[in-house]
């Protein structure tokens, strides 16, 4: 069974139901909990009762700074929503890790953004060094992958757009809620990875629920992909894409043809005046609610609630 760690300004817990342990430990990053693993499991053990974990205020369990990469368009259901057809071919981008933030921090709208979307993630948390070059296979998984957290790819979509590009657009301060649990993962834990169902609502509408079984290029893909040209370090943190049910999607055929033949400046007047009655893009004062887990709870991340407030 998984172990779910959670950090507050005062160290790192394991928690147990609806209490936490202490870890005795001098970790002051995540790279440095996985190392003190006989801390871990002795507190994973520990007959001490433990706090309440209604009393411990969460920080994201993946400090910074450190790697924070992503993969793009990797569930079909969200191919299908951003207008993809046949094979798409994996790509990755990277995002500031000062966008990290805690599962209940607000998540904070820079005054220029207008369409302001989501996008709940599995994060895998790197164990082990990944060199360039390694290739990874299923049954590699756990020898580099240490654990999972709740992550949210928040996304300035009007600035992506425009600029067609991914690194600004998502690395605003607060665009990468991480948490609350960090789920350090037995080797058999890995065989339910599919199992796993991604939920995020938005004011308590459901807008995102996919099980990994819907992705397209799976975790030890990815990896053995990303090593192609990119090392990861233990504490990195790899996002591994978003299921349907996003703010943004792709205009219909007939409108992208006929957008096609208008001036830059036309078409994004035309688009962005569209996208202005979308009632699902994120405003001051929504509450996202984000919960990843399997459905017997073998692996269950917490609960992320992250309000939306504008940048003052």
């Amino acid at each position: 069974m998984s172990t779910n760690i959670l950090r507050t300004a005062d160290g790192w817990w394991v928690v147990r139901e609806a209490r936490a342990v202490r870890i005795d430990t001098k970790a002051v990053t995540t790279a440095e909990l996985l190392a003190d693993g006989d801390a871990v499991r002795e507190a994973a053990t520990s007959g001490e009762s433990g706090t309440p974990v209604a009393d411990l205020v969460a920080l994201s369990p993946v400090t910074t700074p450190c790697r924070v990469v992503a993969q793009m368009v990797n569930y079909r259901s969200h191919a299908r929503d951003s207008g993809f057809t046949g094979d798409i071919p994996p790509a990755f981008f990277r995002k500031a890790s000062g966008s990290v933030s805690g599962p209940h921090a607000a998540v904070v709208r820079p005054s220029h953004v207008r369409f302001l979307d989501y996008e709940i993630e599995l994060g895998l948390v790197m164990g082990a060094p990944l060199p360039v070059g390694t290739v990874v296979e299923e049954r590699d998984l756990p020898s580099y992958v240490a654990g999972l957290v709740i992550t949210n790819d928040v996304s300035a979509r009007d600035v992506q757009l425009t600029k067609t590009q991914f690194y600004e657009s998502k690395s605003y301060p607060t665009f990468t809620p991480t948490g609350p649990y960090l789920a350090l993962l037995e080797p058999e834990d890995f065989a339910h990875l599919l199992d796993l169902r991604l939920k995020l609502s938005v004011n308590g509408d459901l807008r995102q629920d996919r099980t990994l079984a819907d992705m397209i290029v799976r975790p030890a893909q990815a990896l053995t992909l990303l090593a192609r040209f990119q090392t990861l370090d233990p504490g990195d943190l790899l996002l591994t894409g978003t299921p349907g049910g996003t703010a943004l999607k792709a205009p219909p055929k007939a409108v992208e043809k006929i957008g096609s033949l208008l001036p830059p400046a036309a078409k994004w007047k035309a688009f962005f005046k569209s996208q202005a009655r979308n009632p699902h893009y994120l405003h001051e004062g929504d509450l996202v609610t984000a919960t990843i887990a399997t459905p017997d709870g073998r692996i269950h991340l917490g609960e992320q609630r992250t309000p939306v407030t504008d940048a003052t």
